[in-house]
């Protein structure tokens, strides 16, 4: 595979991650998750101000960006983050600071270059 099509396939799986933590409610759950420790929609409601009901929708744009993941507990339902999907969104910041850092480089050699007479 190319370094184009690569770059390419990398912002398909990770421009849904940005999207999905743009919203500061979903990341404060993202956060509250982060702990490790799967959390029901009421623990995950409760101090926040934030109705269950917009929980569980911040919950389906998280889950749909494959960044948490659910199960049942008897008859509750438990949410846990996918902490791989934050790894690999991480990775890729990595690379386009690699990039930038880079660029500047070679920017400042350019200008930093005594002027040919």
């Amino acid at each position: 595979m190319s370094r184009s099509a690569a770059d390419a396939r990398e912002v398909r799986t990770t421009a849904p991650v940005f999207a999905a933590l743009g919203d500061a409610t979903r990341l404060r759950i993202v956060g509250r998750l982060a702990t490790g420790e799967p959390l029901s929609i009421a623990t995950l409601t409760t101090g926040t101000g934030v109705t269950r009901q917009a929980v569980t929708k911040h919950l389906g744009v998280l889950d749909e960006a494959g960044l948490v993941h659910s199960e049942w507990r008897g008859r509750e339902r438990l949410w846990a983050l996918n902490a791989d999907r934050l790894d690999a969104a991480r990775r890729s910041l990595d690379r386009i600071a690699a990039q930038w850092d880079t660029a500047l480089l070679r920017l400042k050699s350019l200008v930093e270059e005594p002027a040919a007479d």
